[in-house]
């Protein structure tokens, strides 16, 4: 599951995960623990809730954040 950083439209970045990332043709995506960059929770949602369907519409753009594992792969090479 990767994680994203989503840039809604006025609104701060938000962090989560999501199952796939969306195709061209989707019109919404569904994040799964959203957050903060920080960390911290979204003033805007209740507590208790893990999981957000936002409208692809409102979205400027989505960082794919690597994983642990994808970052020890990329390396530089000195010869």
């Amino acid at each position: 599951m990767p994680s994203v950083i989503i840039h809604i439209q006025n609104e701060d970045p938000v962090l989560g995960e999501i199952d796939e990332l969306p195709s061209p043709g989707d019109s919404l995506i569904i994040v799964k623990n959203p957050r903060k960059r920080d960390g911290k929770d979204l003033i805007y949602l209740d507590p208790n809730v893990n999981t957000v369907i936002w409208p692809v519409i409102r979205i400027n753009f989505i960082e794919v954040v690597p994983s642990e594992a994808e970052e020890e792969i990329i390396t530089f090479v000195r010869e």
